[in-house]
């Protein structure tokens, strides 16, 4: 009896290994994406933190120090967003009670 509840549980976690990884490269193509000021500046990139597109509103464009500024703040928003959607999908392949390493 032990011995093939040992094998449910690897089979179980070899389950988990798979969905995980499918769910990683699934990640690879979910974009997400950060602003800062309003929507002055934008920065959309994947979930495993590719950049894709960069938009900035011409109001900005003559304020090199706020610009800098403006992108900054995006791009932390763009991965903070990343961060939230993987760890949400990634969560969701765990047991109930059990929390990611990561």
């Amino acid at each position: 009896m032990f011995k093939g509840g040992v094998g449910n549980l690897m089979k179980q976690a070899q389950m988990m290994q798979e969905n995980m990884k499918r769910v990683q490269a699934e990640l690879a193509n979910v974009e997400v994406e950060g602003s800062a000021g309003n929507g002055l500046v934008k920065i959309t990139m994947t979930c495993r933190n590719e950049v894709k597109r960069v938009a900035i509103d011409d109001s900005v464009m003559d304020d090199r120090e706020t610009l800098e500024d403006l992108l900054v703040v995006a791009f932390k928003d763009a991965l903070s967003q990343a961060e939230k959607t993987s760890e949400s999908r990634m969560a969701s392949l765990m047991p109930p009670g059990m929390k990611m390493p990561f």
